[in-house]
């Protein structure tokens, strides 16, 4: 049987066992920074089956890592374990037991298909030259991103990574199928906290006020211009406010209004630009106006770049595991990823893993109560993840 049957067989084989450990991870969401229940639940695991790891790392990250035989070059695979504060509002056996938490993006199918593909290479490992090492991630759905505070506590310290390679569920493309993207793929992403000053009063005597909201509404047009005016049309650029609290009433003008939003882009020199320039356009207009303006930006993660090397090989090897109609090329996201900060420091791979059940006329869409999986994808998930990793270390 050669190497790709006997991966295949063994995705198969294994899983039940999978389905339930993203079952019990599904059942058992932790938020950002909190993911110590499921850390320990998956360090058990890799003890069973004696893959070595350390823990702890940037609060709950776990390393672990499989030898094979002899030296060669070093594989990262990476999945993240946070889930997201949502109240499930499915009706599996398996929802959320967790109030106010859900495992609304993922993260449950990605530590699982990873605990899948170590279970395989870890049976294989007299196959294969060099070492994989798994990553098991906290916090990446919360600025700064565990990946971020993974690096700066030396993660692999002298063992560094020749490539690594994460997956991420993809609910508008069918089981069986992965898509990839070379190049930029997901957007930068920053939190914008404005605060407008004046001097509040009678709605009824404007003229005696400095009126807060009608400057602030001044100033969330205006900030429009920066993407249409300001940034290159061949750059995609996204601000959005999500939040105005102007806290006064029908006859009265409030002395502060509160703006929240998010900036993001697909290129790092225009995005330092326009920081600068969305800060300057809402002071001045503040200043002009006779209030005083407060605006705060929060840096969250880079632009998402896949190395092209990386992804043309990988792509050549998918297509030669789940065949050439089932591999997809795929269009730039405006979401974020915080898998950025390693592909910074790594050449590196995101792809992504189609979970929507044949037949099913509207995707589960991301980040909402009614989120959910085709199961039969973590075959697939996990099977590509091993082979691929298989397939970039037998690379000459």
């Amino acid at each position: 049987m050669n190497l790709k049957e006997t991966i295949q067989n063994l995705a198969d084989e294994l899983f039940p066992e999978i389905q339930e450990i993203r079952r019990y991870i599904h059942r058992h969401p932790e938020l950002s920074f909190h993911e110590h229940k499921t850390a320990d639940y998956i360090c058990g695991l890799l003890g069973k089956e004696n893959i070595p790891f350390r823990q702890g790392i940037a609060g709950t990250g776990i390393l672990a890592d499989i030898a094979g035989r002899g030296e060669g070059k070093i594989i990262a695979l990476r999945a993240d374990m946070d889930a997201l504060p949502i109240q499930e509002e499915n009706a599996t056996d398996y929802r959320s037991i967790n109030d106010g938490k859900m495992h609304a993006c993922g993260h449950d199918v990605h530590t699982a298909c990873l605990i899948g593909a170590a279970r395989i290479l870890n049976k294989l490992k007299d196959r294969f030259p060099g070492k994989v090492k798994l990553v098991f991630q906290p916090a990446e759905e919360k600025a700064p991103g565990g990946a971020r505070l993974m690096l700066n506590e030396k993660l692999f310290g002298r063992e560094e990574p020749d490539l690594m390679i994460a997956q991420h569920v993809y609910p508008v493309m069918y089981t069986g199928r992965i898509g990839f993207k070379a190049g930029k793929y997901m957007a930068s992403s920053d939190e914008i906290y404005i605060t407008v000053r004046g001097k509040g009063g009678h709605a009824a005597m404007p003229h005696q006020t400095t009126d807060s909201v009608l400057i602030a509404s001044h100033i969330l047009v205006a900030l429009q211009q920066i993407v249409s005016r300001h940034a290159e049309a061949s750059t995609p650029t996204v601000l959005s406010i999500g939040k105005v609290l102007a806290n006064g009433a029908v006859n009265v003008i409030p002395p502060e209004v509160k703006m929240e939003g998010t900036f993001r882009t697909m290129d790092e020199n225009w995005r330092k630009e326009a920081h600068r320039r969305m800060i300057n356009m809402a002071q001045s207009i503040a200043d002009s106006m006779g209030a005083s303006c407060t605006f705060e930006i929060v840096e969250g993660y880079p632009v998402l770049y896949n190395d092209p090397g990386v992804t043309a090989k990988s792509i050549e090897f998918a297509r030669t595991y789940l065949g050439k109609d089932r591999v997809d090329e795929l269009d730039i996201r405006m979401t974020a990823e915080d898998f950025a900060f390693f592909a910074q420091e790594y050449p590196s791979v995101l792809y992504r893993l189609g979970v929507r059940k044949p037949g099913q006329s509207q995707p589960l869409e991301l980040h909402t109560p009614h989120f959910d999986i085709d199961e039969e994808a973590i075959k697939t998930g996990t099977g590509t993840m091993a082979w691929l990793a298989l397939a970039h270390l037998k690379e000459a």
